[in-house]
């Protein structure tokens, strides 16, 4: 009886790292019922139908009462993580730039590409339309980060 006891634990454990561990690759959830479907047959071989019964119902009242435990919504918000990340990455090159600031486009900018203003060379976008290489341009805007331009 204690292998079968074994076979329904190792089935649950299984069945529970499907749900929350791994969800969606089926090994583990593969494995579990096919350990909980071995307790049955144990149990229907060894000690005949009623004990066999009795494991599979006891089977699957553990499988629902774990759905239902798994499905509970103070389960999923003990397991989320609720920090919220609100800070910006600042480039160093956003930061010595002000609007005024006059450069030369080195690439492209359709509408985004790069500008040397001065020792720094950074990723830019034009205000409007596209701007060929070699292009006067000043900085009109700098928000979150990006730096807008347009030609002088």
């Amino acid at each position: 009886m204690g292998f079968i006891i074994t076979l329904i634990l190792v089935g649950l454990v299984l069945m529970f790292a499907e749900i929350l561990l791994v969800p969606g690759v089926g090994v583990a959830g593969i494995l579990g019922l096919i350990s909980m479907g071995g307790s049955c047959f144990c149990a229907f071989h060894q000690y005949g139908n009623t004990v066999g019964a009795i494991v599979t119902a006891v089977n699957v009242l553990l499988l629902i009462a774990l759905i239902i435990w798994v499905l509970r919504a103070k389960t999923w918000k003990r397991m989320t993580l609720e920090t919220n990340i609100d800070s910006k990455a600042v480039s160093s090159e956003a930061a010595v730039l002000a609007v005024g600031d006059r450069g030369k486009t080195l690439t492209r900018l359709a509408p985004m590409g790069s500008a040397r203003f001065g020792n720094y060379v950074v990723e830019v976008k034009a205000v409007e339309g596209m701007l060929d290489p070699n292009i006067e341009v000043t900085v009109v805007l700098i928000e979150d980060n990006k730096i807008y331009v347009k030609p002088l």
